[in-house]
Formats: C-alpha cells, sequence, structure tokens
C-alpha cells in the first residue's frame, strides 16, 4: 500500500482552540470593516465563482475562504474554531456537528423553498447534489470491456492483476470524511463493496485524501482508476480536456449521491452575513440547469444526475449510525482488512 496526500497549505492557521495546515486559502477584500469566514471543503478551482458573485453583491464585505479536509473541518467546528459558515460534502459529520448543538438556527424565504430531504430544522442547508463516479484511463483498459457495474469492475481486475498493480486510486476512509461517508453508505447498500474493496487490496491501492489529486494521478496516467471521486470535480477538471484520454463511469448497480452542506457554526460572529451567503448558495442551487456554474444544483437534471438513478443519501439521525465509536472502530478494522493487505 502507498499513501499520497494533497498538500497545498499556504500557511500555518491558527485558531483559538487548535492549529492545523489548510489546503487553500482566499481572501477577497472588500471597503467595509465586515469579514465573513469561511471553512469549506469545497476547492478554489470549483468554489470561486461563488465568492466572486456573491463579493460583486457585497462589496463592502471582506471574504476569508479557508480550504480543509472534511475531517479538519470537523475538528475545527468540534473544538471552537471561529468561522461564520461551515461548507461540506460529507454530510454526517455535518449532521454531527448540529446533533452536537454546534450550529446557530437560520430561516428565511429561500431556506423554507428547500425541500424537506435538502434541509434540517433550520440549521444544515444542501445546496448541490453529487454522484460519486469512477475515473478510468482508457489507455490502461484498451482492449478490456469498460465495466459498468462492481461485479464488471471485479471481474476485470481480478483478471488482469499485473496490468492494474499498483495503479488504483481510492480514499483513506481512516482520514477522509467523505471517503468515510461513501464507505459506509455504499457497504449498506451492496454487498459488491466488499468483495471489490478485497480485490483492489490485492492490488496494492494507492490511498488518498482527497478527490482533486486522485483524479490529477488519473489525468496524468498515473493511475488507472480513481474509485469514488466526486463528479462534479471530475466534470470541471475535464471541462478544458481533449476526449479520449479518461473516462468517468457511474455504476450502474448503486451510485452514492451526496449532498454538499452549509451551516452556521455557533461560534460565528457575524451569523447576518452567514445567512445572506446561504441564500445566495440556495438562489443558484435552486436554479434550473447549469447556468455554466461548476457544482450541479440541487435539482440536477443533467445526462450524468440522470445516469445515476439513484436519490441522495438523505439529511437524518441515520447518519450518525457509523459515527459511534464502536461501528466505526469495527468497519475500519474490517476496512483494513480488506484494503491494506500488506
Amino acid at each position: 500500500m502507498r499513501l499520497a496526500c494533497l498538500t497545498l497549505a499556504l500557511s500555518l492557521w491558527i485558531s483559538p482552540a487548535t492549529a492545523f495546515e489548510p489546503e487553500d486559502f482566499l481572501r477577497i477584500e472588500g471597503t467595509g470593516d465586515r469579514v465573513l469566514r469561511i471553512l469549506s471543503t469545497a476547492d478554489l478551482d470549483v468554489f470561486t465563482p461563488y465568492l466572486e458573485a456573491f463579493h460583486r453583491a457585497n462589496p463592502t464585505l471582506d471574504l476569508e475562504y479557508t480550504v480543509a479536509s472534511s475531517a479538519d473541518l470537523h475538528r475545527e467546528i468540534s473544538s471552537g474554531a471561529v468561522y461564520d459558515v461551515a461548507i461540506s460534502s460529507a454530510m454526517d459529520l455535518q449532521f454531527q456537528l448540529a446533533n452536537d448543538g454546534l450550529t446557530q438556527r437560520y430561516r428565511s424565504p429561500m431556506t423554507q423553498s428547500l425541500p424537506d430531504w435538502a434541509t434540517w430544522r433550520d440549521v444544515i442547508f444542501a445546496f448541490t447534489t453529487e454522484p460519486a463516479v469512477v475515473l478510468v484511463s482508457t489507455e490502461y483498459f484498451e482492449g478490456l470491456s469498460i465495466p459498468q457495474s462492481r461485479q464488471d469492475l471485479i471481474e476485470v481486475l481480478r483478471d488482469n492483476p499485473a496490468r492494474f498493480a499498483g495503479s488504483i486510486g481510492t480514499y483513506d476512509v481512516r482520514d477522509s470524511g467523505l471517503g468515510y461517508l461513501f464507505a459506509t453508505q455504499e457497504a449498506r447498500a451492496t454487498d459488491a463493496y466488499w468483495r471489490l474493496s478485497e480485490v483492489m487490496g490485492r492490488l496494492n491501492p494507492t490511498l488518498y485524501c482527497c478527490s482533486s489529486q486522485m483524479i490529477e494521478d488519473v489525468m496524468s496516467g498515473k493511475l488507472a482508476l480513481a474509485y469514488n471521486v466526486l463528479g462534479s470535480y471530475v466534470a470541471e477538471r475535464l471541462a478544458d480536456q481533449s476526449e479520449g484520454r479518461v473516462q468517468i463511469l457511474r455504476m450502474t448497480d448503486f451510485s452514492n449521491v451526496i449532498l454538499r452542506t452549509a451551516l452556521i457554526p455557533s461560534t460565528a460572529q457575524n451569523p447576518n452575513d452567514a445567512g445572506a451567503f446561504i441564500d445566495a448558495l440556495l438562489s443558484i442551487a435552486l436554479r434550473d440547469g447549469a447556468d455554466g456554474w461548476p457544482l450541479p444544483p440541487l435539482n440536477d437534471t443533467s445526462p450524468a444526475a440522470s445516469s445515476a438513478g439513484f436519490g441522495p443519501i438523505r439529511i437524518g439521525p441515520a447518519l450518525m449510525v457509523y459515527l459511534d465509536p464502536l461501528n466505526r472502530r469495527n468497519f475500519l478494522a474490517e476496512w483494513e482488512n480488506a484494503i491494506v493487505q500488506q
């Protein structure tokens, strides 16, 4: 097993309760004295347009946008770090923050217009639906049938170990909050998850913290495939690439579809502007069509979304099942037995 992790830290960010290294940081200066501090798992490549649009409508406001892993975001907010908005793709960790009383309530006409499955008790607000996909290098699969289901993928990997050894990428679910969410939800939905994990484990997989680096390594030819990366990141990365080098696969037997969510932490010092920012995200989320925004809307009707054929993971107490310490310990032990075989 090899380890890989995206390291894009610009500086050491010190919070009142802990210290962590952000993956990226952006400050957009305003003309006034108010600051909106946002902690988010969304990469700058996909999220900068949302920040710029909000700043155009609110030019007096300073925006500070810090990118962190989903696990780091959860730890920061849990430990009392001061941010006005927390945005994450790890729905279970967001729900845990709300369940632990670490969020502020917010209600507006925009939040009230959300469907029931996209919000929770005026504290969690979804603004995208994003499927997990498999990204493959067509060069590695030359002469082979492109898999359409997990069983197909199991067979092609099992029958061609020399071709795929050392070229599989997936999340290190011990460190990646989103990876852990994908893994636990998939394990609940299909028995093929554990069979596939064991097959990948025999091929010396590379484990990652984040989708972006996996995607990059498939694009460069370092990996044959990246398993369960965010479809929105793939679409953004491939927007200016020539077709043929890589292919996006959406498993026909089951597809994880996450809701990217925003909340206002209890430590927020600027909750009014935080609410306005959430409203701005929701106004985009409830639009019809893509309209050029990098992330898909809640009511995504694109062919990519339709081909997934599955509804999103629900926001609710069921997300807490695998966050129970005993359940988490047991799941990770089984995962390590399957994936970490060396």
